[in-house]
């Protein structure tokens, strides 16, 4: 579904990504963990197309994305819940569930909201109240439904444990495997490495905006390197 080569991208002067290459088959749930810093949400940037690459290609359901607009990505099928969530604080949840759709005006938007209630019933609840007004947790709940509502191919997700209490955190990621039964395929960003190799068919691994190991999720939580580096075991 997705293919990324050599990727780079720099901001001004500064390369951040040198050279990346990653893989995303139909139906997977895909993690990229590592160390703050590393280059994971770049990546993720660089994919939804707000932040410029200046090498390398990137090829999502066999168009390639170089020159395509981030508007227009998301119409192709690829939608990004965003690093710190970044809702419309202002805004219902109602309304910032609406601007996730904004490609659409069928009567399927009202399904979507359904859908996107059943997986996050406690937005439902407060769907007329300011999102600003919401916990940590319900506005990461948020920002991933907003992103469904785009009805994406694939979910670019970025960082959805960040800030969260462990058990905010299983509930997060419990609902990502639910996307997997649903047909999403997820390309999930997180620092957090075991709970995101836990929900994982397939992980890589980076560091300094290289990718320096990757496989299947269970092989990777097995390695004593990465259990050193990111498990603390």
């Amino acid at each position: 579904m997705l293919s990324v080569e050599n990727l780079r991208s720099r901001y001004g002067r500064i390369e951040v990504l040198h050279g990346v290459d990653l893989d995303v088959r139909s139906g997977e749930i895909v993690a990229v963990v590592g160390a703050n810093g590393a280059g994971k949400t770049t990546l993720l940037r660089c994919i939804s197309g707000v932040q410029p690459i200046s090498g390398g290609s990137m090829v999502f359901r066999g168009e390639p994305l170089q020159t395509v607009s981030a508007h227009r990505r998301v119409a192709l099928g690829l939608s990004q819940s965003p690093e710190g969530r970044q809702i419309f604080t202002n805004l219902t949840v109602e309304e910032n569930l609406r601007l996730g759709a904004y490609l659409f005006s069928d009567a399927r938007v009202e399904t979507d909201m359904a859908e996107a209630f059943a997986l996050f019933p406690i937005l439902k609840e407060k769907r007329n109240l300011a999102a600003g007004g919401l916990s940590g947790g319900q506005q990461q709940m948020l920002a991933i439904a907003r992103a469904l509502m785009a009805r994406p191919a694939c979910l670019l997700l970025d960082e959805p444990s960040m800030g969260l209490a462990p058990i905010l955190v299983a509930q997060i990621l419990d609902v990502v495997k639910n996307l997997k039964a649903l047909g999403i395929t997820v390309l999930l960003v997180e620092q957090n490495a075991y709970a995101a190799l836990q929900v994982a068919d397939r992980g890589y691994v980076m560091e300094t905006g290289r990718i320096t190991m990757s496989g299947p999720a269970e092989q990777l939580i097995a390695d004593e390197r990465i259990r050193a580096a990111y498990l603390g075991v």
